[in-house]
């Protein structure tokens, strides 16, 4: 079984004791890509030599995280332009809005995320979108850039059928995560209703570890745990979830994936 983790972060702290097992459990589980978005200055540099220890495995993207923002976002977003001139990214992410529990950058949000757009465009890259409390914000500004040219996945997908319907007409991927195994998370029921060539799967290790390593630390090998559990909502084989999403995946970074 292939899989393709669209959305993970093994390069911070939470993995350094133990990294080579970690990616070891991934390849066990199928895993045969890893895609991982940036977070802000500080993590590049430990993002590129992850990528460099684990080539033609892992993929780095660049990008500002909404998190991130501040109240002058202008020189971490040169620091990321530069980056963008240096070499090859995977995509621009991970970026987007963040509306969860401060909203006084809410303008040095939206710019940023405008921003980086825009970049997309001009590289021809996908973005990743965090979208935490924004969905609406992030598909009308995706919608106001979009000239058909614009493409990625809304990481982290937890809206509604018709927030999940809007995103699959821009022509963006719903990032599936372990949020599909909680208990009351109502994404099942979106799920039953779109197909699987609208989704990706995703991680976010090493947040959001789907059950029964709920609150513990996440890591690409559990993204079968999501699989298996999309597999039983729509009563399809494993495998079969497995195949699309990976496909979807891989038609998504093809760019990456040739240059690497």
């Amino acid at each position: 079984m292939m899989l393709v983790d669209t959305h993970a972060h093994l390069f911070l702290p939470e993995f350094t004791t133990d990294l080579d097992q970690v990616m070891e459990r991934a390849k066990v589980s199928g895993v045969e890509h890893i895609f991982l978005p940036n977070i802000d200055e500080n993590t590049v540099g430990p993002m590129l030599e992850l990528e460099n220890r684990y080539r033609d495995f892992c993929h780095a993207m660049i990008g500002l995280h909404p998190c991130s923002v501040g109240e002058n976002p202008e020189v971490s977003l040169e620091i990321m332009a530069s980056w963008l001139g240096k070499r090859t990214f995977s995509g621009i992410g991970e970026i987007g809005l963040d509306y969860h529990r401060d909203l006084t950058y809410r303008d040095q949000q939206i710019l940023a995320f405008e921003t980086q757009l825009d970049w997309a465009k001009r590289y021809d890259v996908p973005v990743s979108i965090h979208s935490r409390d924004a969905i609406p914000d992030c598909i009308r500004l995706v919608r106001k850039k979009q000239d058909g040219s614009l493409r990625g996945v809304f990481h982290c997908f937890s809206g509604s059928l018709q927030q999940a319907l809007e995103i699959n007409s821009l022509g963006f991927f719903l990032g599936i995560g372990g949020v599909i195994t909680f208990k009351n998370s109502g994404l099942d029921q979106v799920l039953a209703e779109i197909p699987l060539d609208s989704m990706v799967l995703e991680t976010d290790a090493p947040y959001l570890a789907p059950v029964p390593f709920r609150g513990k630390r996440n890591e690409s090998g559990y993204l079968s745990l999501i699989c298996d559990k999309i597999s039983s909502l729509r009563q399809v084989e494993s495998l079969e979830v497995a195949a699309i999403t990976s496909k979807n995946a891989l038609h998504l970074f093809k760019s990456s994936l040739n240059n690497a």
